[in-house]
């Protein structure tokens, strides 16, 4: 009997013991999920604010899940620095769905690509489910270059709202049909199954092709675009994480500018980055940081592109807040940070709007996330 109680006390305390090293493994895991210290800060830049000229171009940066803890954490991890730092005008804009107090990239990207507030998980569509007019149409019909480029698959709900129409962003395959009737000329991004990988057996790139467009599905292929537009698919699912892709988001953002503003009215251009919010969902602070780093150096090349060019607008914003993020403590210094998520969703406090460039001053204030949609409609004279 007593051999036996030996047995079983020899068992419970090797499982208690194995429970405790699992326990502690994921405490760690967690643990390094939620603190990061920055390798090699980056340099920004410094530009000059512009003033008295017009606004010929309106180029749109949305951080998708960017919220104002995720930019401040940023800046703490670049020991104190950020380009976003350069915007001389800053506003807030409130993100709530139509029918859903904490929206989605489906209904924020269409309030802000149509101005008008939309179901949770439609996109480019009325509260009916009707198709709604984008910026991008607009700025198409009076003239105006325009572009889509997006670190997502391009039938997320972001590139979808100014792309195509659909009641649910979860219909994929629909939507990818819809760029067919898209007036975006130049459009780079993810999700390349949705488009040759069909149910219904379609070959959608085949039919971008014979709409006049010239298919890239590489970034070598894009380095070598020449021509009148473009449909660029340079991956299967989503881009890879910053780390992983380089700097060929930033590449393809700058291309597209340089190609749009061969047109001699004017572009409107929508960059997103799109993968900030997938860190948020994944409660992952240094994928988090990996992201925002890559859209800030990005902003920096935006923003001297567009101090030289003197009739540039640059707007940057979120869609809505990714993940309840918290700054818990850190070091500038040290570009240590740590912090802490209260959700793997949305949360639905206001986003931070930045601006810079001619009419930058439109966007103080606070207002909703569909006057983004109004100032820069009002501003090319879309309306």
């Amino acid at each position: 009997m007593k051999s036996i109680k030996f047995i079983f006390g020899i068992l419970s305390f090797l499982l208690i013991g194995q429970s405790g090293l699992r326990a502690q493994y994921a405490n760690q895991e967690q643990a390094d999920k939620l603190n990061y210290t920055v390798e090699q800060a980056y340099e920004t830049v410094q530009v000059k604010p512009v003033k008295g000229k017009k606004v010929k171009n309106v180029i749109l940066m949305i951080g998708d899940g960017m919220g104002l803890t995720q930019i401040s954490m940023a800046w703490v991890a670049n020991q104190g620095k950020l380009n976003v730092d350069n915007f001389p005008y800053t506003g807030l804009a409130r993100t709530y769905a139509g029918n859903k107090l904490i929206t989605d990239s489906g209904a924020a990207g269409t309030a802000m690509a149509t101005g008008q507030k939309t179901r949770y998980h439609s996109v480019g569509v009325d509260m009916d489910g009707n198709p709604l007019t984008s910026l991008t149409d607009l700025a198409h019909e009076k003239g105006l270059g325009t572009g889509v480029v997006v670190t997502c698959g391009l039938t997320d709900a972001t590139p979808a709202a100014f792309c195509s129409n659909h009641a649910d962003r979860e219909q994929l395959e629909a939507i990818a049909a819809g760029y067919l009737n898209c007036n975006v000329d130049f459009i780079f991004g993810g999700g390349r199954t949705d488009f040759n990988k069909r149910s219904d057996e379609r070959d959608l790139l085949k039919e971008m092709e014979e709409r006049g467009y010239q298919l890239a599905d590489s970034w070598a292929d894009v380095e070598d675009y020449k021509g009148e537009k473009l449909f660029a698919v340079v991956d299967d699912g989503q881009l890879p994480l910053a780390k992983e892709r380089g700097d060929v988001w930033q590449k393809a953002a700058l291309k597209a500018i340089d190609e749009l503003s061969k047109h001699k009215k004017g572009f409107f251009a929508m960059l997103e980055g799109s993968r900030i919010d997938d860190c948020g969902h994944w409660n992952d602070v240094p994928a988090l940081m990996g992201e925002i780093f890559d859209f800030d150096q990005t902003i920096g090349k935006v923003l001297e592109w567009a101090e030289k060019d003197g009739e540039t607008l640059v707007v940057v914003l979120a869609d809505h807040e990714t993940g309840g993020l918290t700054l818990l403590d850190g070091s500038i210094e040290a570009g240590q940070v740590e912090g802490h998520f209260s959700t793997g969703g949305h949360s639905g406090i206001v986003i931070p709007v930045f601006a810079y460039g001619p009419g930058a001053s439109e966007f103080s204030g606070t207002y909703e996330n569909t006057d983004v949609f109004r100032k820069i409609a009002e501003l090319l004279k879309l309306q």
